[in-house]
């Protein structure tokens, strides 16, 4: 079990990315097995929010061109949204204790690495390397040698 963040995503839909044909076959395999892969609202939401901006995609997609790269993704069968519990203060208030540093822009991530804590959640496929901050996590970027 393991979470996809939003640069995989990003990277699947992206025809200009050098990673692009790496990650789309990683993720049309992740799309067809059996066993259970997890997204975010967070996630889908930054990943609506990146596609729509022409600093990441050129031209930028329409929000409707986004969800529709997103839409069969949500339909995939062993695809879980993770989602706060009533455990979800209290895990957040134990990272931000032990990393009292956190601040800025990787509170986004520390939503996804809370989330993640929370359900019990280790690897994430991600290429970006602040996931590495986070000692409970394990971040794999899957466009690397052994990565995926």
């Amino acid at each position: 079990m393991f979470v996809v963040d939003t640069n995989v995503l990003i990277d699947a839909a992206n025809d200009q990315s050098p990673h692009h044909k790496q990650c789309r076959a990683l993720l049309e395999g992740w799309r067809a097995q059996p066993a259970a892969w997890f997204l975010t609202w967070g996630i889908c939401y930054e990943f609506l929010r990146a596609c729509t901006s022409r600093h990441v995609l050129r031209p930028a997609w329409t929000a409707n061109q986004a969800w529709s790269f997103l839409e069969p993704l949500l339909a995939s069968r062993a695809l879980g949204i993770l989602v706060p519990t009533d455990r979800h203060p209290a895990v957040l208030a134990d990272v931000l204790q032990r990393m009292p540093s956190l601040a800025g822009t990787i509170i986004h991530d520390v939503h996804t690495a809370v989330l993640m804590r929370e359900h019990g959640l280790k690897r994430i496929y991600t290429r970006d390397t602040d996931f590495h901050r986070f000692a409970f996590l394990e971040p794999a970027d899957p466009t690397r040698e052994g990565g995926a």
